[in-house]
């Protein structure tokens, strides 16, 4: 903690050497027993956030039919959670760098813990998708928070690569875990186990960090900000207008994937999320810096810009690819629940060997490289995808494709986390967490969108639901989005973030000598 002799130095210069200090005075020194448990339930929550989407996979036709859900409303179940998690994630994230992100991740584990229990109560289709939506806001408060405090605990380079790899694993395991667990439950107990399940998880956890972790913690208590400062510091506009247009992009491709992109509540949102977009920039431009939620600097930070867009493809993977298929496995294949959750097995199950070679690469390659190695391995995987279109061919294509691509994707998600804290300064730690998983969100959402019209446009003209082509043109967009995310690394990343073990050894170059370096 800064002492008040730091007065006498000028604004600037304080606020750059205190929020760092503070952060790793508050957090870095806990016992390591404590440390051990925390990380537990801060990777926890990361699988639970993405355990709730995934679980309802196999569970939407027995609610559908107990509710009385049409089939084009029922990924509203799944929209309803991504819209307020990605939409949300800013503002929560800006609430875990001014205030206590103890207290911000807390809070969000019960409102996810209560509003789950609502779910499996209700009967009733609105306030089924409401409560979803409050679930989305529960884990817009998680995410953020729980990589602030990470990033706390472990400020040293390789620990906190390891601890943001767990973290990272724990989102790729729980996708999968999740089509499993809630296939199972609904299946052989009821579907509202899903949600009981959720609510008893997500209390324990929410009494547990309030037990182990009693101390206050903010990264701006080293400023001495008054309430009214921090306040300003909220930038209300600023998120508020960035929340709306991510709330209308969000609602216009998913309602454009249901009732066909020339409808006017389809163009009207779409229309509004530019404009409001361009009016974000725009205040967030005018307002002074250390005010803006968001400061343009942020977008200046090297490499910065080309880590968000890759963060955009790792969840399109995984979702897109277990919407694209369990459909059709279970209707055309004739496969039950249990086994279409076991066929998707490898998609988590490949995802644990691979955090472990992710950290292996981290600590012996450049990050660009280890991305780069990444990205190919899903352009291969992606590739094998479109001809898996019987049941032989799962084994000839979509084994092989789901192996090498979420061996790709899960190195491209871990380094991709790792690199972003390792070229922004760690007081901004909370928003570059919610920038980075807005993306991720807004990449699950819109990219499945986009690629379910794809499908669907494709089937009117070719074959009808029965056939793959729809699937297969879904799959050939996600290769070539990836493909083009590949080229961009290779161009306009640059190889200034050294391996892991450099870093640790102080071996830095252009880069890496400031965290906060700009590009030019």
């Amino acid at each position: 903690m800064a002492t008040t002799t730091d007065s006498k130095r000028d604004s600037s210069s304080m606020e750059h050497e205190l929020k760092p200090q503070q952060s790793e005075n508050s957090l870095a020194s806990i016992a390591v027993w404590r440390k051990g448990i925390l990380l537990f339930i801060f990777c926890f929550a990361q699988f639970l956030d993405a355990f709730n989407n995934s679980a309802l996979f196999a569970a939407i036709p027995p609610i559908s039919s107990a509710i009385g859900i049409s089939d084009s409303n029922s990924v509203w179940l799944i929209s309803a959670y991504q819209l307020t998690f990605a939409a949300l994630l800013l503002t929560t994230g800006r609430l875990s760098d001014l205030y206590n992100p103890k207290w911000a991740f807390i809070l969000g584990l019960l409102l996810m813990s209560f509003s789950s229990l609502g779910c499996g109560f209700v009967r009733s289709q609105v306030p089924l998708i409401i409560l979803r939506a409050i679930m989305g806001v529960g884990a817009a408060l998680n995410i953020p928070s729980a990589l602030a405090m990470i990033i706390g605990m472990y400020p040293e380079p390789v620990a906190q690569g390891k601890a943001l790899g767990a973290f990272a694993a724990s989102a790729t395991i729980g996708n999968v875990t999740g089509l499993f667990i809630g296939a199972a439950l609904a299946a052989f107990v009821s579907w509202t186990w899903i949600f009981y399940l959720i609510t008893i998880l997500s209390f324990v956890m929410a009494v547990a960090v309030l037990v182990i972790l009693p101390l206050r913690i903010s990264f701006m208590d080293g400023l001495g900000l008054s309430q009214g400062e921090r306040f300003k510091r909220l930038d209300l506009v600023g998120v508020s207008t960035l929340t709306v247009s991510l709330v209308l992009l969000v609602f216009s491709v998913t309602t454009g994937s249901i009732d066909g992109w020339g409808e006017a509540k389809v163009i009207v949102p779409l229309v509004l999320f530019f404009l409001l977009v361009v009016a974000f920039f725009q205040w967030e431009s005018r307002i002074p810096e250390h005010i803006a939620a968001v400061p343009p600097k942020m977008w200046r930070y090297q490499n910065f810009t080309i880590l968000i867009i890759l963060s955009l493809q790792p969840f399109m993977f995984w979702v897109a690819t277990q919407l694209l298929l369990s459909w059709y496995w279970q209707f055309i294949f004739d496969w039950s629940t249990i086994n279409v959750a076991v066929h998707f097995l490898p998609l988590g199950i490949v995802s644990f060997p691979m955090i472990a070679v992710a950290i292996f690469l981290q600590k012996t390659f450049s990050l660009k490289w280890v991305i780069l190695m990444g990205e190919i391995l899903v352009v291969a995987g992606t590739l094998l995808l479109p001809f898996a279109d019987s049941k032989p061919h799962y084994w000839r294509f979509a084994f092989p494709g789901f192996v090498l691509g979420t061996a790709g994707t899960t190195v491209v998600y871990a380094t991709t986390n790792i690199a972003l804290f390792a070229v922004t300064p760690p007081e901004v730690a909370g928003i570059v967490g919610a920038i980075f998983n807005c993306a991720l969100q807004l990449g699950a959402a819109a990219g499945s969108a986009i690629i379910t019209s794809i499908q669907t446009s494709t089937e009117k003209t070719h074959g009808g639901t029965s056939s793959f082509e729809g699937r297969a043109a879904g799959f050939w967009f996600m290769f070539t989005f990836t493909a083009l995310e590949a080229i961009g690394v290779a161009i306009f990343m640059k190889n200034t973030v050294p391996s892991l073990q450099a870093q640790k050894e102080g071996v830095v170059d252009g880069g890496q000598t400031e965290q906060v370096t700009e590009s030019a």
